[in-house]
């Protein structure tokens, strides 16, 4: 989405992206060399103390909470080029979908109907929600899965965690582990739509048994299958470790610059069925209304840099702690054309005041002109910063977790005029509508699970949160707003036997309102009750979990289905709502050779006594559907194993039917789609050079379905869709030495 005049991403370009880029490749050449001069007396084991980084936003089988985790292992072999929210597309509850219509460029996730802006993403416990929109954009870290050592996905509120409240679901990523022996690894892939990945990893192993240096160059290009939508990504990795008896230390760097072309609009039905790739975005026309072709700069401009510094100690037999340090710079902007705009919306701005003057209208052969054709740009130029910190008691009956952080964002908005047709008074490069926003965030929890009996054991989690935003703009208006929010969660796990678990929790959530909610109308923070109840099972060959869970909503922020004028979605409150669902989560092993990994959720997502504005009275519509919240979504993973080094895997995904308003108008209805794709792997093992090579390939949807995963309802029959691409295939090569 168009997303940085709003806040929703934080870009600068790295001025040090060359010297990382030397660097890391100094000493890849040096990790290759030293691969066959050092020995080490442990060439597989990797320590677990990096775990204790996300400890604090974590969970496992003993928490009463609904997760589903994801590893590097099983990662890899779909990981070509498509964005993270893509590769997590097969795990329960998910549903994911891509401006451009191959997984490249701007994507997006929904977790049990609730849209990105409800999830809370941090990076090793660290908040990489945008502080203003809530929004997660992968567009801004391309290729962050080669960094990834593995992703919990925590459906419903889960536990305390840090950054934004989480009201669909919380997705917590661990960074590489170090590794004890050098490593190097190189890897390609190509494929439709022009998509091409290039990476570079590598390690220098544990130097003298505690220094680690690691790193990552990647470079992602697409065309897309949306005509114009094109990517030109770029990010680095760099990671040094120190690890010591009792101590992990762990520095980070990393970013990304990314160029894409805008193909946020979607088509309205008539274009969808004569042209389904076409992307208005950009168009231009003369005086008579006379299509004069694109403009070729429609793009996104942006960069992000990401400093982590974390200390890990094991001060006691029981007790360890962490402490994290993070700042995150941002600059960039999107570029666009402005067809016939009047001087009266054009608007400049005293900073210090915020009082805004017109342009005048001015007079060219005798003719009053009062609107014009122009480029602008709208920048964002924002620092987050802040601190995160835990400490962990770990005994045989209790584990105890205390922790919180403080986190301030601060964003600069402005436009710029690049050219005007009829620049009246205004000078090429001239600044307006200029803002300034600030918000101050602080979280302190604790949380326990203590186990009472050999089968029950208790979970309690408390969390006190306080957000101060501040801004003012012509958009918003003036915003000082204070919230203090207390979370509490409660459950018990029980013991059936060794193979069966039940557990039962209770969480409470209260969310802000973003800066597009102050910008359409005058919002009210989100407040949720979620309770889970659910059965786990695990034997030889079948691990089975399964939950029904009832999430309560009061001024639920729920999809209106419409974009305002830069692509963002306006949400309005909804006064009582709530989302009651049955997932289950799979992993049966057939036999050696066949294993089987399905996933479904049945659901009823639901406002209550929905009040809407209809032909100009309000209108009680009784219980009505919630926006792009489908009933049933199902994935499955069949996998077989023909020989040790060869995988293959037929993915399946099927999600029904969903509205894109509240009203249950059919006008404004995605129609279900049942889409499958063939993932083949095949690794060789070498006794010189590389360790490895493995080729793989991924053919997505092998039926050549066509389908739309997403789209917009603007009432009154304008809807718009977002169609995604048909077969079309990926394959990659990767050596590792």
């Amino acid at each position: 989405m168009n997303h940085l005049f709003y806040a929703q991403s934080t870009k600068t370009k790295p001025s040090n992206f060359l010297l990382i880029r030397l660097f890391s490749i100094f000493y890849f050449l040096f990790s290759i060399f030293s691969f066959s001069q050092e020995k080490q007396k442990d060439t597989t084991k990797v320590s677990q103390l990096d775990e204790v980084l996300v400890s604090a936003v974590r969970v496992t089988t003993k928490t009463p909470v609904s997760f589903s985790n994801l590893t590097k292992k099983e990662i890899a072999p779909r990981n070509l080029g498509q964005d993270i929210p893509v590769l997590m597309n097969y795990l329960p509850s998910v549903v994911t979908t891509s401006d451009a219509g191959n997984g490249v460029g701007y994507t997006g996730i929904r977790v049990r109907g609730s849209d990105a802006t409800r999830v809370n993403v941090t990076i090793n416990g660290i908040p990489y929600n945008d502080s203003e929109s809530h929004g997660t954009y992968w567009v801004n870290m391309p290729d962050f899965a080669s960094s990834l050592e593995s992703i919990q996905l925590q459906r419903g509120v889960g536990t305390s965690t840090n950054g934004a409240g989480a009201f669909g679901a919380s997705l917590n990523m661990l960074t590489d582990n170090y590794a004890v022996k050098s490593t190097g690894e190189i890897s390609t892939s190509f494929g439709s739509f022009n998509t091409n990945k290039n990476t570079v990893k590598f390690s220098t192993g544990l130097m003298n048994d505690h220094f680690e240096l690691a790193g990552r160059l990647s470079t992602l290009k697409s065309d897309g299958y949306v005509d114009r939508a094109s990517s030109n990504l770029k990010s680095y990795f760099l990671q040094g470790t120190y690890v010591g008896k009792t101590t992990l230390i762990k520095a980070l760097v990393f970013g990304g610059q990314e160029r894409t072309y805008q193909s946020w609009n979607g088509i309205d039905a008539a274009t969808l069925a004569t042209d389904r790739t076409y992307n208005s975005v950009g168009e231009k026309f003369d005086s008579n209304g006379v299509f004069e072709g694109f403009y070729n700069n429609q793009v996104d401009n942006y960069n992000q840099d990401h400093y982590q510094l974390h200390w890990n100690e094991k001060i006691a037999n029981h007790w360890s702690t962490n402490l994290a340090l993070h700042y995150t710079k941002g600059k960039g902007y999107y570029e666009e054309f402005v067809d016939d705009w009047k001087y009266t919306n054009v608007y400049y701005a005293d900073d210090s005041q915020f009082t805004f003057l017109g342009l005048d209208p001015i007079t060219v052969d005798g003719k009053t002109i009062t609107s014009t054709d122009y480029t602008r740009r709208k920048w964002l130029d924002n620092d987050f910063y802040g601190t995160t910190f835990s400490a962990n008691y770990k005994a045989e009956k209790l584990d105890f977790i205390f922790g919180g952080g403080y986190n301030k964002y601060e964003g600069d908005h402005f436009d710029q005029i690049l050219w005007a047709q009829f620049p009246s008074n205004s000078q090429p490069g001239a600044i307006y509508d200029s803002s300034y926003s600030t918000k101050a965030d602080g979280t302190v929890f604790a949380k326990a699970n203590y186990q009472i009996s050999s089968k029950i054991s208790l979970f309690g989690d408390l969390q006190v949160r306080n957000v101060h935003y501040k801004t003012a703009s012509i958009e918003t208006g003036v915003v000082n707003d204070n919230f203090n929010f207390f979370n509490p969660k409660a459950g018990l796990n029980y013991d059936i036997n060794t193979k069966n678990k039940l557990y039962l929790s209770y969480a409470r959530a209260n969310r802000e309102p973003n800066r597009s909610d102050y910008q359409n109308g005058n919002p009210k923070p989100e407040k949720l009750n979620d309770y889970e109840l659910g059965w786990r099972f695990k034997s030889e060959k079948i691990q089975l979990n399964s939950n029904v869970y009832y999430m309560g909503y009061k001024d639920q922020l729920v999809l209106t289905g419409e974009l305002d004028n830069v692509g963002n979605p306006i949400r309005q409150n909804s006064g009582d709502s709530y989302r009651l669902g049955f997932e289950v989560e799979a992993v049966i092993q057939l036999s050696e050779k066949w294993l089987l990994q399905p996933n479904f959720t049945f659901s009823s997502n639901k406002n209550v006594d929905f009040i809407s504005d209809v032909n100009g009275s309000l209108t009680n519509l009784g219980n009505t559907n919630i926006a792009y919240s489908p009933d049933f979504i199902a994935g499955n993973m069949f996998t077989f194993l023909p020989i040790p080094a060869v995988r293959l895997s037929l993915l399946s995904k099927y999600v029904s039917e969903q509205y894109m308003n509240n009203l249950d108008d059919a006008s404004g209805k995605l129609k279900d789609y049942f889409v499958n794709d063939l993932n083949a792997t095949y690794e060789i093992a070498t006794k010189s050079i590389f360790k490895s090579i493995a080729i793989t390939a991924l053919v997505n949807n092998i039926f050549n379905v066509d389908y739309i995963s997403n789209g917009a309802d603007y009432g009154g029959g304008y809807v718009y869709y977002y169609p995604q691409a048909g077969t079309n295939f990926l394959v990659g090569l990767t050596l590792k030495f």
